[in-house]
């Protein structure tokens, strides 16, 4: 595996974890394809059994990157899947827009059930208000389509806002805010449109129908990979209560988003470090870190004062 891709990207405790001991985690396999399966404990608590795995769902994958996604459970208990276009560039195969394909989607599945046609037993089941069931040209498994590659989403466990930060091409990053009563089947606009621009700039598209970004960047200042991170929820720090935290993977620098009471969304760069910042976690306290492939380290976000 030589593409940075082609890794195991995220780990998700079930909700129930301390009773069933599962957890499942998202690769990709050496053929290159991304891989959902479903591990457990085994009796050292702090070891997984290796010969537990259970493949719940795999994605075949054109290319060597955009491979590997988050999987995370939601505030309803379902697993979501976040998964790319399938890689190369602007979508050459028009995934994302296409409903017969999961590539370029948020998915949305329920690893309690199982479903079965006359082909195959699948070891998940698609949750009966998922927002494409019953329609021979979406896969229901799709929760939102229009995207190119939300590598990083997480839900406000206050509000169960959804926040998916979808990284661009070559001119702008977003960042896409489903809210927690949606009854999903946004499109997020990719590859018609790449933040607030038609894609390609020099062409027309249609707007109508697409949920757009509440926040767009432009590959400026060394900025061009969005890393989404959280809402803080925790008690440690009252001052930063509410506020959406997130980065960028190239630049290192480090924003906060408040939506205002007129409604409008209103970003500031609050550091610039010169971190490679892959990723944000969120512990049961609700404190949040983040994590650095320069030097290999877990940060803690803290407020300025308690440095």
């Amino acid at each position: 595996m030589q593409d940075f891709a082609m890794v195991l990207v995220t780990v998700a405790f079930h909700p129930a974890y301390q009773n069933n001991g599962q957890f499942f985690v998202n690769y990709t396999n050496q053929e290159g394809h991304t891989v959902v399966a479903r591990y457990r404990v085994s009796s050292h608590p702090d070891m997984a059994d290796a010969a537990s795995e259970e493949v719940i769902l795999t994605i075949e994958q054109p290319a060597a990157n955009h491979n590997g996604g988050l999987v995370a459970f939601g505030p309803d208990g379902y697993l979501y899947i976040g998964m790319g276009d399938g890689g190369a560039a602007g979508d050459p195969w028009g995934n994302a827009q296409n409903g017969q394909t999961l590539l370029g989607k948020l998915l949305r599945i329920d690893v309690d059930g199982v479903a079965a046609n006359a082909e195959q037993v699948f070891p998940y089941a698609i949750p009966t208000d998922n927002p494409f069931v019953g329609r021979d040209d979406m896969r229901s498994e799709i929760w939102a389509l229009g995207l190119r590659n939300p590598w990083r989403f997480s839900f406000d466990r206050a509000t169960g806002d959804l926040y998916i930060a979808d990284v661009g091409q070559n001119a702008y990053e977003e960042l896409d805010v489903q809210p927690g009563g949606s009854a999903g089947g946004e499109n997020y606009g990719w590859n018609r449109m790449e933040g607030h621009a038609c894609y390609p700039e020099s062409s027309p598209c249609r707007r109508e129908g697409l949920a757009l970004p509440v926040l767009v960047y432009p590959h400026q200042g060394g900025d061009c990979s969005i890393t989404g991170g959280f809402v803080y929820r925790g008690s440690a720090f009252p001052a930063l209560m509410g506020i959406y935290f997130f980065a960028d993977y190239c630049s290192g620098k480090i924003w906060v988003l408040r939506k205002a009471s007129a409604g409008e969304w209103q970003s500031t760069l609050v550091l610039d470090t010169d971190m490679s910042i892959s990723s944000f976690g969120e512990d049961e306290a609700g404190e949040l870190y983040l994590t650095s492939l320069w030097d290999g380290k877990v940060y803690q976000v803290t407020t300025k004062q308690d440095e």
